[in-house]
């Protein structure tokens, strides 16, 4: 991979961001790198938690790379067009597919895909000065693109979230804590730190358990009401009980 650095360690993965000269943003190589990424996780069991970062770029990522692949797609015949928004936007999909919990580390700007990159992570940890924006209404589309709509207001609610994907503005680190999007912000350089003692926590439950747990989140999010929701957390723990009780027999 050109594009994407990646390494594991202890059952973590850290899949890093590598177009550090474009501020990370999405040129069609990065996103058949980030598809294959995904796809290859999906069955992968030596691998329990992903750290995904920006490296050495000034920001996370800056969304889609719009000095290449964003005139393509303007340009574009409509099915084409289409096929390339649809493309995009399963990422995000897989991302929420995969077993492994996912932690992001935003530093600087993460703004459209950027964006959504870290809505589709389980956790987000930002670094002071950091901040996040929906970027797409600024270049003159809906600002509802990329699971935005989705995402946000489940993240945030509704009333926080539409006032963003509105107006486009960003959401600071303090913002972005206060209404609950990030779950840590600290220094940029104990971003990898914290990042790391989480995932070891999380490395440390029962596999099944984990996997489990980010599985009735996804379905839970959507669930018809708490029968529904207890349902799906009753299944998943007579599995994990019973995949126990297998392994001490």
């Amino acid at each position: 991979m050109e594009n994407l650095i990646y390494r594991t360690e202890n059952y973590v993965g850290y899949l890093t961001l590598n177009r550090w000269d474009k501020y990370n943003a999405f040129d069609l190589k990065l996103i058949d790198e980030f598809e294959q990424f995904w796809q290859e996780r999906r069955y992968d069991e030596s691998v329990r938690v992903i750290i995904l970062d920006g490296g050495e770029a000034k920001g996370f990522c800056a969304g889609l790379d719009m000095e290449g692949l964003g005139p393509k797609l303007f340009e574009a015949d409509p099915t084409t067009a289409y096929n390339g928004q649809a493309r995009m936007g399963r990422i995000l999909l897989a991302m929420r597919q995969a077993p492994q919990p996912i932690i992001c580390c935003i530093h600087g700007a993460a703004s459209g895909i950027g964006f959504s990159l870290a809505m589709a992570s389980d956790l987000r940890i930002m670094a002071e000065k950091s901040r996040c924006n929906a970027a797409y209404i600024n270049i003159g589309l809906g600002g509802a693109d990329m699971g935005s709509s989705y995402f946000l207001p489940r993240l945030i609610g509704s009333g926080r979230a539409n006032e963003f994907l509105l107006t486009g503005n960003w959401m600071s680190a303090k913002e972005a804590m206060d209404l609950g999007f990030a779950s840590r912000l600290v220094p940029k350089d104990k971003i990898m730190e914290v990042a790391q003692e989480l995932a070891n926590i999380m490395v440390g439950k029962t596999p099944l358990a984990l996997r489990m747990t980010k599985e009735a989140i996804n379905v839970n999010i959507d669930c018809g009401g708490l029968e529904a929701a207890l349902n799906m957390e009753d299944r998943n723990q007579m599995m994990v009980m019973y995949s126990l009780k297998l392994a001490d027999s």
